[in-house]
């Protein structure tokens, strides 16, 4: 039995869609950080996505857990033409596809992005092979709402229109186990 700890980073307070754009976090909330910290198992390794959010959340995290490489595969979806845009002006400028890619997730895709199915064939095999390599240990994961939720659909075998009704606060802890008898998910979005 391996438990994942999906973590998501500190908050970058963008108004806009942000998925690869390379913001930093917001982690002055020391109090937060510290729960968050205390709340995680003490013999986990942990990782993160390489994007500057998520590794600066799991520097401030990691206490003296050891620390695997960053990794670009548990990025965010890539919004493209999106990135850092208001929902106001996507539906302006793209008012079917973007409420095709909230209403009906999975092959619709941002202009230069990339869809929610395509984040997921990238992010998957990436949690797999930290599984393997783990086997049997407790794994925290920095990263990201989609990614987070990918998992949590993966785990479920809901859709990704359903997995996208669920909410994923910032510095929350999303818990999945994996065993040979499949998928089982805990705590989605608990704040410690």
């Amino acid at each position: 039995m391996t438990r994942l700890h999906l973590v998501r980073h500190g908050p970058t307070h963008a108004k806009g869609m942000v998925g690869w754009s390379d913001l930093p976090a917001d982690l002055s909330d020391m109090r937060a950080v510290a729960r968050l910290t205390a709340f995680l198992p003490e013999d986990a390794v942990i990782v993160s996505s390489d994007l500057k959010r998520c590794v600066a959340t799991a520097q401030a995290i990691a206490d003296d857990r050891p620390m695997l490489p960053p990794q670009d595969a548990l990025r965010e979806i890539h919004f493209g033409e999106w990135e850092l845009r208001r929902h106001s002006e996507i539906t302006e400028t793209h008012p079917e596809t973007s409420r095709a890619f909230w209403s009906t997730p999975g092959d619709v895709r941002p202009p230069g992005g990339e869809t929610w199915n395509e984040m997921r064939a990238r992010v998957d095999p990436a949690i797999d092979a930290l599984i393997a390599a783990h086997e049997g240990r407790d794994i925290i994961v920095v990263g990201h709402f989609g990614m987070i939720l990918g998992q949590v659909q993966r785990a479920r075998g809901v859709t990704p229109r359903e997995a996208l009704g669920q909410k994923i606060d910032n510095l929350s802890v999303t818990e999945i186990t994996w065993s040979p008898d499949g998928w089982t998910v805990g705590r989605v979005s608990h704040l410690p």
